[in-house]
C-alpha cells in the first residue's frame, strides 16, 4: 500500500498527516508503526488522520507505537494548520472533532510556520477521568515509584498526565511512572523545573512515545497543575518551555476551557510503502 502524506511539526513533535479517505480507512497500529519507524520509515511521533466527515472537521491520532490516545495537542495545531492550507477551513475559528470531544481552533498566521491558537477542553483532576484508582484528586500527592520519593498531580486534558514539580530523575522515573498500576490506562509524565513569573520549563515523557521535543496537552496540564498547586496564577498566559520551544498557556476557570497558542509548520511532503 502506498501512503501519500505530508509531513508537520510542531515544536519538534513531528507527525505525517494522512486525509485520504480511502487510507484513512485502511491504516491501523501496525502501518503506524512501520510509518513511524525512524530507521525503517519515514519517521514521526504519530499519524494524525483528517479531513472533514458530514460537514465537520476530524482529526484521529495513532501514536508511533500503535496506541491511539484520545487528543494531542500539537497535533492539532498541525492539522488545522494543514486543513487551512488544504482549503478546507478558513481563518476564522472552527470545531475540531477528536476521539476527546470537539475543540475550538484558529488559524492566526498561516505561512511556513503558522501560529495556530486551540481552545482545548476544561481540565478535569477527578480520578475517574483520568483513570486514576484514588478516592480524591492528587494536587501534590507525596508517592513513591523506581525507588524515588516525589509529589504528584494528576490532570485530565482528555489525556491522562501526572505532573511533578520535583527535581527527580527523569528517565528512570518516566517510564516507571507511565505504566504505575494506580493509572490503568498508563499515564504522561510532565517534570517541571526553573518556575519563575510567567512561566516554567517542562520535560514530558509521553505513553507510548517516551521524551518528546513537545506536548501541547503535556503544557496545559502542567499549567493547569501550576494552577491548583498554588504555583501560578489563574487566568494570565504562562510562558512554557519545552525542549522544542515555548508554548503559551492560559488556564482559567475551571470549567472553562484552556487555552493554547503556539507554532506549527509543514515539512515536506511523500509517498510511503507500507
Amino acid at each position: 500500500m502506498e501512503v501519500v502524506f505530508r509531513k508537520y511539526q510542531g515544536l519538534g513533535n513531528d507527525f505525517l498527516v494522512v486525509d485520504d479517505p480511502a487510507l484513512i480507512a485502511a491504516l491501523g497500529p501496525a502501518e503506524a508503526r512501520t510509518l513511524c519507524d525512524r530507521h525503517l520509515g519515514v519517521g514521526g511521533d504519530g499519524v494524525l488522520l483528517t479531513g472533514v466527515r458530514e460537514g465537520r472537521p476530524f482529526m484521529r491520532v495513532i501514536n508511533a507505537d500503535g496506541t491511539t490516545p484520545q487528543m494531542c495537542g500539537n497535533g492539532v495545531r498541525c492539522v488545522a494548520l494543514h486543513l487551512f492550507e488544504g482549503g478546507y477551513v478558513t481563518d476564522a475559528p472552527f470545531d475540531l472533532d477528536t476521539d476527546a470531544g470537539p475543540h475550538r481552533v484558529q488559524v492566526h498566521a498561516p505561512g511556513p510556520v503558522g501560529d495556530v491558537e486551540v481552545w482545548m477542553r476544561s481540565p478535569s483532576l477527578a480520578p475517574r477521568d483520568l483513570p486514576l484508582t484514588a478516592e480524591a484528586p492528587w494536587r501534590d500527592e507525596p508517592i513513591e515509584v523506581a525507588g524515588e520519593r516525589l509529589r504528584v498531580t494528576a490532570v485530565s486534558m482528555g489525556n491522562p498526565h501526572a505532573v511533578t514539580f520535583d527535581p527527580v530523575p527523569r528517565e528512570r522515573v518516566g517510564p516507571a511512572l507511565e505504566i504505575d498500576a494506580r493509572f490503568p490506562e498508563r499515564v504522561n509524565v510532565g517534570f517541571v523545573s526553573n518556575i519563575r513569573p510567567g512561566g516554567f520549563d517542562l520535560a514530558v515523557w509521553e505513553r507510548g512515545v517516551g521524551f518528546t521535543q513537545a506536548c501541547g496537552t503535556g503544557a496545559c496540564a502542567a499549567a493547569v497543575a501550576a494552577v491548583e498547586t498554588g504555583r501560578a496564577p489563574r487566568g494570565e498566559a504562562l510562558r512554557v518551555v519545552l525542549p522544542g520551544g515555548p508554548l503559551l498557556i492560559t488556564v482559567g476557570e475551571p470549567d472553562a476551557p484552556v487555552r493554547m497558542r503556539g507554532p506549527a509548520a509543514r515539512v515536506f511532503d511523500g509517498v510511503a510503502r507500507v
